[in-house]
């Protein structure tokens, strides 16, 4: 007698898995976010890795295949200490921004915990990596992780040929600076990995020719002005000044690099380059992903293929990820990009299917559209985390969050009300809040602006300090120290007031001897 299993829909019973059960998941989730949702996606690549190996996997900042660190064994022993006492938590998953896609998930998670991760980050994250702008412009999924490959090998030989002294010091500097080794304008071009190894001798070739034609551009002593003012232009024009890529700069100008030097800048620019998008979208990506994976989890469970209690773990996971503490709270750091990401993910949906007159007014193109997926798709590929803000902050999730403006001029002895909950109010809330998330309001403008190459080959920077906003001074000569180390003579810094362009501070740096 053959006895026959009762059938069952549910995906999984217990919080027990196998890899059987994150197919069947994966593949439950890829039926909506494809069929439903129209979400465009890579190929997903998931892999399994223990708690240890995720505390790694934070020390070299979520990149596999990474090369050696010293710092990347500090940040390990703290998380772990942190983890092993209990003071902290780890990510349930990390992802890859990567063709395919690759998604890291702990073993020790249950199975509910696999299906809310995979919903997250191998459609959520993937979709939001796929088509926003910022990371088809300015990335190269389909070379990184062949990139970071031949990262790792470089700079292993490195060690071994020059020591691992002399790669640790360089790996300092360049990580110092590697906030000013990125491309923030449009109209650069755009990365292109796959062909970096066997590009490396025919760029090391160019540089040197490049770097024989600026030097052969000195002016001789007594040269007329006219001809002076000329060299001086094609000087510039090598230079390429001003320069906001000071990485770059040093690759393609510091006097005394060595071509193996150079090329270690170069690569840890290119990982700077890597991550700047998701510096400019972690909200939207963020709230991408959580709407996505409760829109998803939300649809199996209607179909039967979640149980109660799966769904009870989920909302309470999910609940926690998009809570957003008081400003008294201790735990308090800002706004939280899930929270704000999800919240406005789901009021874009209100407002496409049951809009206000408030609504209408406020969004009349897409309010009541029936389309709210259509908006979504859109505005995960075409903005960042200021432009998205600026479009799509509605006065109705404005009142619910209890935004308010306030300002705070260190000439005045109060703080000040700036806005109050009316159309003026709103808009003038919603730009300011947007400036927040706007990389050139909140990082610092510093390009490389002169180098004194007929003289004592000084290197000039400038900082322009917005809305009066000066470096901290000890931070400052720090990070110069590793630039004056790089460039091998003396550097200047110089604050200055963008309106007037009068000289606010200056911070001068001598190179270490030896």
């Amino acid at each position: 007698m053959n006895l026959i299993a009762p059938s069952s829909t549910l995906l999984y019973e217990g919080a027990d898995w196998d890899f059987d059960v994150l197919r069947r998941v994966h593949d439950a989730c890829e039926e909506i976010a494809l069929g439903e949702m129209g979400l465009n996606i890579y190929p997903n690549r998931i892999e399994v890795i223990s708690s240890e190996q995720m505390l790694d996997a934070y020390a070299s900042i979520g990149l596999p295949l990474y090369y050696r660190h010293w710092s990347f064994g500090k940040h390990f022993a703290q998380q772990e200490a942190l983890y092993r006492k209990g003071l902290r938590g780890l990510a349930y998953e990390i992802v890859i921004n990567s063709d395919p896609c690759l998604s890291y998930v702990m073993e020790e998670n249950t199975a509910t915990m696999q299906a809310l991760v995979i919903a997250h980050a191998a459609f959520g994250h993937n979709h939001f990596f796929k088509n926003n702008r910022q990371f088809t412009d300015w990335t190269d999924a389909k070379g990184i992780l062949d990139y970071l490959e031949f990262a790792r090998g470089y700079v292993s030989k490195c060690e071994e040929r020059y020591g691992e002294a002399a790669v640790e010091r360089l790996l300092d500097s360049a990580h110092a600076l590697m906030s000013h080794g990125v491309n923030r304008q449009q109209g650069r071009r755009a990365l292109d990995l796959r062909r970096e190894q066997e590009r490396e001798r025919e760029r090391r070739e160019h540089d040197e020719q490049i770097y024989d034609v600026l030097w052969s551009t000195l002016p001789a002593k007594g040269v007329a002005p006219a001809l002076h003012r000329e060299e001086e232009a094609k000087r510039r024009a090598l230079l390429q000044l001003p320069q906001e890529n000071i990485l770059y700069f040093l690759e393609k100008t510091a006097p005394r690099l060595e071509p193996w030097q150079r090329e270690i800048l170069r690569i840890v620019r290119r990982i700077a380059q890597y991550f700047h998008p998701q510096r400019q979208t972690k909200m939207m990506n963020e709230g991408c992903a959580t709407y996505t994976h409760h829109r998803i989890l939300n649809r199996l469970h209607e179909q039967g293929r979640i149980s109660d209690g799966a769904m009870l773990e989920i909302l309470h996971s999910h609940s926690s990820v998009v809570m957003q503490p008081e400003f008294d709270d201790p735990r308090y750091s800002g706004m939280n990009p899930y929270a704000l990401g999800f919240a406005m993910m789901e009021d874009i949906e209100r407002i496409a299917r049951t809009p206000s007159e408030e609504d209408r007014a406020w969004f009349p193109d897409w309010a009541g559209c029936g389309d709210h997926m259509g908006v979504l798709r859109e505005a995960w590929a075409e903005y960042r985390d200021e432009s998205f803000i600026l479009q799509f902050l509605s006065p109705t999730l404005m009142r619910k969050l209890r935004l308010f403006h306030v300002s705070d001029d260190a000439e005045q002895p109060a703080l000040h009300v700036e806005a109050i909950h009316d159309e003026v109010g709103f808009r003038k809330l919603r730009s300011a809040f947007a400036r927040q998330y706007d990389p050139s309001w909140t990082d610092a403008d510093i390009q490389v602006v002169d180098v004194d190459l007929g003289g004592d080959r000084r290197l000039i920077l400038e900082h322009r300090a917005t809305a009066g906003r000066l470096l901290e001074e000890g931070e400052a000569r720090q990070v110069l120290r590793h630039l004056a180390a790089l460039w091998t003579y003396d550097v200047l810094l110089q604050e200055v007031d963008p309106a007037s362009g009068a000289v606010l501070k200056q911070h001068a740096v001598s190179p270490p001897r030896g």
